[in-house]
């Protein structure tokens, strides 16, 4: 059932999953923030918090005329939203009635956590590919004996650095069919992939199996939080990472399994004229990524290509890609990276191929939505310093996280959906002079949309957000209560605690992982196109 308020159309949840198992594209965005997103959301739901709506939304549904369903707790944020995303020129934007609470009443699943579809796509993977593990006991043992293997962390550098499995060598997955043969060479050697729960250790460590190299690979159980909860010390701080060079022969090797694995999944490279047609066509959505590494993008990256490093794509495809029904076309530099990456996006369910490097260079995007621009005055450290002594409203848009740890004294901590309410119970009035912290100025100049709704006309933002603050040598607060648990909607307790200790929560959240497919309807697993072979990789 669809009804029209204000030129807005609500839909029923029924309408809603008819429409995301029809053949036509479709993006819908939870528009709520992370902590409640977190908290239970459809199992095709896209996190586009309002907090960065605009900052975002181009970047997840890039054409205009997409088709758009948004959701959230009571449908309030969601109107907002409608009309933020109809000034940015999206025309097809819809309501889901009732929000989460109208899917749940339907009689359909509110899933708990982040990733849902690449999270349950790991677990199928695990079950399709009999991809065999290693438990935190029987690795510590073999560390200890000394015998010989390789330790790989698949995450990020940036995790791998909060806390790692002892030795580990951090090697993302996006990384590990490129570079293994040179950190390898023994076709002997176990290697085992491990990361903090489950998903990338299966997928890492089936990737290399997927790519037939010799050696016996196996996935750590369970990761960081596995090793922790069987009373093994994680270590802190480790700034190894994976050399730089390569070797030209192992190389080579690895592009000819490669070119094989991609030909078993169909992925196809097109040429510049075919992949055009893609770009081009007024009905389809074609995302053009690299997943290639961060400073290899900075380096020579296409400037219309979309950035993705390629274990982080198939680990959070929800997070780059927010049309269902999408392609995706991935450029190719080097015959390892991107093409092992493309047969992993197809068992996703995703249209994905390839195109060279050399021919992606002609190729030109078609109408997009454009990100919103909105400055706000900044004031740097003299102007920070004169502004203190009068009567200025201090608001920090950071994270709840970050207010805790330290912020301006004085300053009230607020998030885009509570300005309202926010300054409402500081008794705020239009004539007041607001003075914005954030960590992005992007975040402050959305933000700055909603306030001038409200009447606000006076202002300002840190030039270098509570940095500017600092240098100015104006005084400093901590609050580890304030704000409080309840009123953290950025924050997902659920995912963050379990890499702080709470061994409790990592429990927890190794349960949810592997308990994922029993919670799936038929039409939320049919998306996924696991292609195992019937008989065993050379490296089982």
């Amino acid at each position: 059932m669809t009804s029209i308020r204000n030129d807005t159309a609500f839909v029923d949840a029924s309408l809603v999953r008819a429409w995301l198992n029809d053949e036509a594209e479709i993006a819908l965005l939870d528009v709520r923030e992370a902590g409640q997103f977190g908290e239970g959301h459809p199992f095709f739901a896209i996190p586009l918090p309002y907090g960065r709506l605009e900052i975002d939304a181009p970047r997840l549904v890039p054409r205009p005329d997409t088709r758009i369903v948004l959701l959230d707790d009571d449908e309030s944020i969601a109107v907002l939203a409608a009309r933020r995303l109809g000034a940015l020129g999206y025309t097809d934007v819809s309501i889901l009635r009732d929000g989460a609470r109208g899917w749940q009443a339907a009689g359909y699943t509110l899933f708990k956590g982040v990733n849902l579809p690449s999270k349950t796509f790991g677990e199928l993977v695990e079950h399709a590919y009999g991809t065999p593990h290693l438990s935190p006991e029987a690795l510590a043992v073999l560390i200890e004996e000394g015998r010989a293997h390789a330790l790989f962390d698949g995450r990020t550098l940036d995790e791998h650095r909060k806390m790692t499995i002892p030795g580990a060598v951090p090697v993302p997955n996006g990384e590990l069919a490129y570079r293994i043969g040179t950190l390898v060479a023994d076709p002997a050697t176990p290697i085992v992939i491990h990361c903090a729960g489950r998903t990338r250790s299966i997928i890492g460590a089936q990737t290399l199996r997927n790519l037939g190299v010799p050696n016996p690979v196996i996935a750590l159980e369970n990761g960081t939080q596995g090793w922790a909860l069987a009373g093994l010390k994680l270590e802190h701080g480790s700034e190894r990472r994976y050399p730089e060079g390569l070797n030209k022969a192992a190389v080579a090797d690895a592009q000819a399994r490669a070119a094989k694995l991609a030909a078993r999944f169909l992925v196809a490279t097109l040429d510049a004229s075919a992949a055009q047609e893609w770009l081009a066509d007024p009905h389809r959505t074609t995302f053009l990524i690299d997943v290639r590494t961060p400073e290899e993008f900075a380096r020579d990256g296409l400037p219309n290509a979309v950035h993705a490093p390629g274990g982080q794509l198939v680990q959070a495809t929800d997070q780059t890609i927010g049309v269902r029904r999408a392609r995706v076309l991935l450029v190719d530099y080097d015959g390892v990276r991107a093409p092992v990456i493309a047969t992993w996006l197809v068992q996703l369910g995703f249209e994905a191929a390839l195109i060279d490097a050399a021919n992606a260079t002609t190729l030109h995007i078609g109408k997009r939505i454009a990100s919103a621009q909105s400055s706000l005055p900044l004031l740097d450290t003299a102007a920070l310093r004169e502004a203190a002594t009068g009567h200025v409203l201090l608001l920090d848009l950071r994270s709840s996280a970050a207010y805790r740890r330290e912020h301006a004294a004085g300053a009230h901590w607020s998030i885009r959906p509570q300005l309202a309410k926010t300054l409402a119970s500081l008794k705020a009035a239009p004539n007041d002079t607001l003075l914005l912290f954030a960590d992005e100025p992007a975040v402050a100049g959305i933000a700055a949309t909603d306030l001038r709704e409200l009447g606000f006309t006076s202002l300002y933002l840190a030039d270098d957000g509570i940095d500017t603050w600092k240098k100015a040598g104006l005084p400093l607060a901590s609050t580890p209560d304030v704000p409080a648990d309840a009123a953290r909607i950025d924050y997902l307790f659920f995912v963050h605690d379990r890499h702080d200790g709470n061994l409790d929560a990592a429990r927890e959240y190794l349960d949810w992982e592997i308990g994922l497919i029993a919670q799936c309807a038929p039409d939320e697993l049919a998306v996924f196109r696991i292609d195992a072979p019937a008989t065993e990789s050379p490296s089982q």
